[in-house]
């Protein structure tokens, strides 16, 4: 591991998602204990998509936006918020120069599947029919997201294709959540690793599907054809459960014909990015930045 990060390793809460709603005071605190970026030079909205009950977004709009790209927090699908996510939200749009839509997408357990994917797909639409109001092309749309929110990322990616939705740039995922059945190596052998292990992934799963089958737009490598999905870029930690099904996804997009830059990040684990003083994490965070920049203004 990087010496950097094990110095914060006692940081990290051991929590095992058994109780998820009693679980996100403990989440809250370790993603807000990360200090908040400025944010002088963009606007910051919060909005309601009026899809359901209403959406929650918080729009980051750097001045001279030419794109943007619908955001989803990550957490297990059973916790985080806007608020959890501002400090990622606002350094993605300042690195980037792209506007970010955050999504406050309904969580698990007490809305499973597809109650996230449906909150995603209705903020893509929304941000694609008022990208002229919120000031950005309607042309430089991407989905992204972290960990769980990778996962719906790429689930609203293959939804939109299959759906002719709106048109999808780019995909940008950080150790997107993408198989539920657990059956690769590093899913199988990565039982104690920092903050996210094998039965913790396996227990967010459940929360997150209920009693509703696994699809391809719960669980993305489930999909059987990955043609015509927009160009992606996939991050990978050395230390995670996600760590092969990264990987599997990113070879099997390439031989669909998908373009893809895979980056399997060295002596990191899941979510250590918060620790945003080590250097690694400053490296991650530059690199989603100059990605979005290069996806939506070239």
């Amino acid at each position: 591991m990087d010496p950097e990060l094990e110095a914060f390793l006692s940081l990290f809460p051991r929590v095992d998602l058994a109780d998820p709603v009693a679980e996100r005071r403990s989440y809250a605190e370790l993603a807000t204990s990360v200090p908040a970026p400025d944010t002088t030079g963009m606007e910051v909205e919060d909005r309601t998509v009026p899809a359901g009950a209403g959406v929650p977004v918080r729009v980051y709009r750097p001045h001279r936006a030419q794109g943007a790209v619908v955001w989803l927090h990550g957490g297990g699908w059973v916790m985080g918020d806007l608020e959890t996510e501002h400090p990622w939200a606002a350094r993605l749009a300042a690195a980037s120069g792209a506007a970010v839509v955050s999504v406050a997408y309904r969580l698990a357990p007490e809305n499973p599947y597809p109650a996230a994917l449906d909150d995603a797909c209705a903020v893509l639409d929304w941000a694609a029919g008022n990208a002229a109001e919120l000031g950005f092309d309607p042309e430089r749309i991407a989905v992204g997201g972290h960990s769980a929110g990778g996962g719906i990322a790429a689930g609203a990616a293959l939804r939109a294709r299959d759906d002719q939705g709106p048109p999808i740039r780019f995909q940008l995922l950080n150790q997107p959540a993408l198989d539920d059945r657990q059956e690769t190596w590093s899913q199988r052998n990565f039982t104690d690793t920092p903050w996210m292990n094998r039965d913790k992934v396996a227990a967010a799963w459940r929360h997150y599907l209920g009693s509703a089958p696994a699809t391809r737009y719960a669980a993305p490598a489930r999909a059987e054809d990955l043609s015509g999905l927009p160009p992606a870029y996939i991050a990978s930690a050395e230390l995670c459960p996600n760590r092969d099904e990264n990987i599997a996804y990113a070879q099997r997009l390439l031989q669909a014909g998908v373009s893809v830059e895979l980056h399997q990040w060295a002596g990191t684990f899941h979510g250590s990015q918060a620790i945003p003083s080590a250097e690694v994490s400053q490296r991650q965070i530059a690199e989603l930045g100059a990605v979005l920049h290069r996806a939506l203004a070239g």
